[in-house]
């Protein structure tokens, strides 16, 4: 078992990348999917940089798009590493985009990335214990716990979940449904 530690600051990465046309959707904003891809970049690279080994990712967690982004707009991502456990890492990452006519930044997106430590024989790895440094580090730690704790118990109530009945849900006139089965 890896019994070595590692502060926060030896995972953190910044990425900046000016948004062009080719990264459009149909309504002329920056493509989620193209965001997307880029914070998994970063994640793995938050990863990999920490624990010193290759990472792939094991889950995303809450990707709220909160602002679109502009073509012409500077996109910053900061990543650290805010929670260890054996071969596993959350990776919190903010996304924010900067008018650089205006200087305007906006916060358009925070999201976790579950990234796992690989060995190079594709088995998961131990990965280095986490020192945190600051208040800040301590409450994304914390905020991590909240998290692994309400992921397992979203998992355990997909398990156990009754809604009732097809006939009782549609019926309710509560949803937006229709059943034909047939």
């Amino acid at each position: 078992m890896n019994t070595t530690f590692k502060p926060v600051s030896a995972s953190h990465i910044t990425i900046s990348e000016l948004m062009l046309p080719s990264h459009t959707n149909f309504s002329g904003k920056i493509h989620g999917g193209y965001i997307l891809s880029l914070m998994d970049q970063i994640a793995f690279a938050c990863g990999s940089k920490f624990c010193g080994n290759y990472c792939v990712t094991a889950s995303v967690d809450t990707v709220n798009f909160l602002k679109p982004i502009e073509v012409g707009e500077l996109v910053t991502m900061k990543a650290s590493v805010n929670y260890v456990g054996n071969s596993s890492m959350i990776v919190g990452i903010r996304v924010e985009s900067e008018n650089i006519q205006t200087g305007t930044v906006n916060h358009c997106n925070s999201s976790y990335f579950t990234m796992v430590s690989k060995d190079s024989s594709g088995k998961n790895a131990a990965v280095p214990g986490l020192i945190l440094t600051n208040i800040k580090e301590v409450n994304r730690f914390q905020n991590a716990l909240k998290q692994i704790a309400l992921r397992k118990e979203r998992e355990e109530h997909r398990s156990i979940a009754t809604f009732g009945s097809i006939e009782s849900i549609v019926s309710s006139n509560k949803y937006k449904v229709q059943v034909d089965l047939g």
